[in-house]
């Protein structure tokens, strides 16, 4: 018996308690994305790192900003790999590959005494993390339910915040240790996620949907009926195998490869290219809305000190407590996403930036001013909305912005689509990183105004032409597509309502009434034969 048990796979764990398991290990990886991008604001103001690396002096504010922004070029870098690898290999493997790499980073990072040793180190980690966001969050969709799967991956955004609320508390401690180990120790706790990580992924299940789609259709049946914790002969889960394996014969019937798509040339019915640019166009947003220029990650305790006027100790204790508050918002966006829906979060979240970059816009004008008395009263009250702007960005344009590619895009696509997301999410944030020093530098105060424009263009973007994929399954999502819904989208009740439209309820319950049929008849076959050879 005891032997029986033993060869269980995933040591017996079936249904909420699998589950679990594998969002602790996404979970894990999106704070390790976190701790990484966050640890690096206190790094760059270290006296120890800047006089080790000779980067001291006004003269030296485009290669620090290199060496800050070029790890987004090796997330980028890291997204394409992903790209090509991550269909191939299957979700687990991919998350491997990419926490090895991010863990040679870490080691580079940790023991870096030049510029060009940390610029490789910063590329090496960034590919790592490239690799393991663009994969994880699939991951997670494609082994989730309907009902929480948008709740598990705003949750892990969640922590996401708690990894990045941890490395402004690590750095802060440490900037009163001083020295190499001020900064090298905050470098070094990279490690801790990664053997996190190489403990956790190797006993998980696959996607039961990446399994499929290849061929391994025994081993996916036996992960659904493990993930809804029923038989493998239940309706439900033949019902659902059954729905994914239509979706993606159907999907393969309308494959393009890839030159046909950036031409432009794809075949009705999938809409592939409305879905990427949807998915994608949620991550440009995300950092078009100004995140990294103010908090996520690089630089918030450089715009208090550079713009806010405040002391170094000052800027990294408000960089720590801002973390918090944004860490709180991030939390309570997590049970209200299937609730409220993708679309009103993202519009809510959206419109807190735009109001909050406007008035720190028009406090930093007058703090500019060199003949107002009260200068320094308001850039100190500019502080205030830069925290409220961190918790509106937390309620949904942290989140959603991962947890939307991997819902739109069709099964074949996912991981493209994914890694396409990823791709802009990346590349949009070393634009805005490598020029926010700059443009802090040369515009002041006229520099929020971009964020300003860009947030309130974005609102009625979303407002037209973003689907609502809450309370619907991935198979859902496919169907809505298959029957050519309009472009702009806001007066359509099926495409903006947060409830799952009747239809696809009705269409789900034909399909498990329809597999409760068919295996009644195969048993009533089965019985039938057993009789006939007893005779």
């Amino acid at each position: 018996m005891a032997t029986a048990q033993s060869k269980q796979p995933y040591f017996g764990l079936k249904g909420k308690w699998l589950t679990f398991w594998i969002t602790f290990a996404c979970a894990t990886d999106m704070t390790l994305f976190g701790y990484d991008q966050g640890v690096f604001s206190g790094v760059v103001i270290s006296k120890d790192y800047l006089d080790t690396h000779e980067l001291n002096g006004p003269d030296k504010t485009s290669t620090l900003s290199i060496i800050t922004a070029i790890y987004t070029i090796g997330c980028f870098f890291g997204a394409i790999t992903a790209f090509y690898i991550g269909e191939n290999i299957g979700r687990k493997k991919t998350v491997l590959v990419g926490t090895v790499i991010m863990t040679i980073g870490a080691i580079l990072q940790t023991s870096s005494f030049s510029v060009p040793h940390m610029i490789v180190a910063r590329i090496v980690t960034g590919i790592g993390n490239g690799i393991n966001t663009a994969t994880a969050p699939v991951w997670q969709t494609e082994t989730s339910k309907v009902h929480n799967r948008g709740y598990l991956v705003m949750l892990e955004m969640g922590l996401n915040i708690f990894g990045f609320s941890l490395s402004n508390w690590v750095n802060y401690g440490m900037s009163f240790v001083g020295g190499s180990v001020g900064w090298r120790f905050p470098l070094s706790l990279q490690l801790i996620f990664c053997i996190i990580l190489f403990s956790t992924i190797p006993w998980l299940p696959e996607s039961p949907r990446w399994l499929l789609a290849h061929g391994h259709e025994a081993e996916a049946s036996m992960i659904l009926a493990d993930l809804e914790d029923k038989p493998i002969d239940d309706p439900y889960v033949i019902a659902e195998r059954e729905e994914i394996i239509y979706s993606i014969e159907y999907e393969r019937q309308n494959a393009i490869n890839w030159g046909d798509l950036l031409r432009g040339r794809t075949k009705s019915g999938t809409k592939t290219i409305r879905r990427l640019i949807l998915g994608s166009g949620t991550q440009a947003m995300q950092q078009f809305g100004g995140i990294n220029e103010t908090i996520m990650s690089y630089y918030l305790p450089t715009v208090l000190i550079e713009s806010v006027k405040l002391d170094e100790n000052m800027a990294r204790l408000i960089a720590a407590c801002a973390s918090v508050a944004y860490l709180v918002a991030s939390l309570i966006a997590a049970p209200l996403v299937e609730k409220l829906g993708r679309r009103i979060m993202m519009m809510v979240s959206t419109a807190v930036q735009l109001f909050c970059f406007l008035l720190v816009t028009i406090l930093l004008s007058f703090a500019e001013k060199p003949d107002y008395l009260q200068k320094v009263e308001v850039a100190k009250a500019s502080v205030v909305w830069f925290i409220i702007y961190y918790m509106g960005f937390g309620l949904g344009m942290l989140g959603i912005p991962w947890l939307y590619p991997t819902e739109i895009n069709s099964l074949p696509m996912r991981t493209k689509g994914a890694a396409v997301a990823t791709m802009t999410n990346w590349i949009t944030n070393f634009i805005v990183v490598e020029v926010t020093p700059i443009g802090i530098q040369k515009l002041g105060w006229r520099f929020y105004i971009i964020w300003t424009v860009t947030n309130a263009v974005f609102l009625p973007v979303i407002w037209l032409f973003y689907p609502e994929t809450a309370n619907r399954s991935l198979e859902d999502l496919d169907a809505f597509y298959r029957d050519n819904p309009p472009l702009v989208l806001h007066k359509d009740r099926d495409s903006i309502s947060v409830r799952r439209p009747e239809r696809f309820i009705q269409a789900q319950g034909r399909d498990i009434e329809e597999a409760a049929k068919n295996l009644q008849r195969h048993r009533s076959v089965l019985v039938h034969d057993e009789a006939e050879k007893s005779d």
